[in-house]
């Protein structure tokens, strides 16, 4: 969440949504597509990795088959990060504005 919450801003993304990632079904700042995406990396980085066929049939609704590939290599390169700065305890350098109470930093803490 860290680099890419900078990121992210850049590209777009609210407080709001950075806020609700970890609930991000329920919340009103993220729409179907959205929701369909955040879906699609969910399964990805489960272990073993498990995507659903409706969801990639809902995933091909709004995408094109490049585009899922694009995704797919974004979101696969985002969780080798993840799990390589997990392992090794890479600090946050503190750009995410996230509480310290937020879902995602107390699943980092575990």
């Amino acid at each position: 969440m860290d680099i890419n919450s900078a990121v992210g801003r850049d590209a777009g993304i609210s407080d709001e949504q950075l806020q609700d990632v970890a609930v991000f079904e329920n919340s009103p700042h993220f729409d179907r597509r959205d929701q369909v995406v955040l879906r699609f990396a969910e399964g990805m980085t489960r272990t073993p990795a498990e995507v659903s066929d409706a969801i990639f049939d809902q995933l091909a609704s709004f995408f094109t088959a490049e585009q899922i590939a694009e995704l797919t290599a974004a979101v696969a390169l985002e969780n080798f990060r993840a799990r390589f700065n997990c392992a090794l305890k890479v600090e946050s350098d503190n750009l995410c504005t996230l509480p310290p109470d937020h879902p995602v930093r107390q699943a980092l803490e575990k």
